[in-house]
């Protein structure tokens, strides 16, 4: 299962791996990939993960999270 997040805030490679590393920290998270241009975060779960779980990690990196979608 895959979730995409859009994400605002972010302005150089710094950012995005402060997203990264924060995404990655949750239980459930196989592996993240940010793309600054499109601003967002792509997430690969191995099991489900709240919508509200992946918007707490952004936020809690010190960026905003727009929208989930699932992929």
């Amino acid at each position: 299962m895959k979730k995409i997040i859009s994400v605002e805030g972010m302005s150089c490679e710094h950012c995005a791996a402060s997203v990264k590393s924060s995404l990655e920290k949750l239980d459930g998270v196989k592996s993240a990939k940010v793309d600054l241009k499109k601003k967002s975060a792509t997430v690969k779960l191995t099991e489900n993960v709240a919508d509200d779980v992946l918007k707490s990690a952004v936020t809690e990196a010190g960026f905003t999270p727009v929208s989930v979608i699932e992929k």
